[in-house]
């Protein structure tokens, strides 16, 4: 668990994920479209992704990808960051958190 801390807490914006899921890809592209660059990090081409997917299913992230850092705090799943874009608050928290600055 203290490697995905870490982790989470390099960049503004940090997303685990997995190369080969749908919902994954669609939230990377929606940080994209916001111009947001976050970091990715693919837990199937790690050598240590199974137990950092099991650290994240640990901190409440279900399913465990994509599991979505903003400013090292865990925001959630593909189902709480697109409620987040659609009220208007995802793009608040980017830029409170540095990631965005328009």
């Amino acid at each position: 668990m203290d490697r995905v801390v870490k982790v989470a807490s390099q960049k503004a914006v940090v997303i685990f994920s997995k190369s080969s899921c749908c919902m994954c890809h669609a939230i990377k592209r929606l940080f994209y479209e916001q111009g947001v660059s976050p970091m990715i990090y693919e837990l199937d081409e790690d050598i240590n992704g199974r137990e950092m997917e099991r650290s994240l299913l640990r901190l409440g992230c279900s399913p465990a990808v994509p599991a979505v850092f903003i400013g090292g705090r865990f925001v959630g799943s593909a189902n709480t960051v697109m409620t987040l874009h659609i009220n208007g608050s995802l793009k608040k928290m980017l830029k409170d958190a540095g990631a965005l600055w328009l």
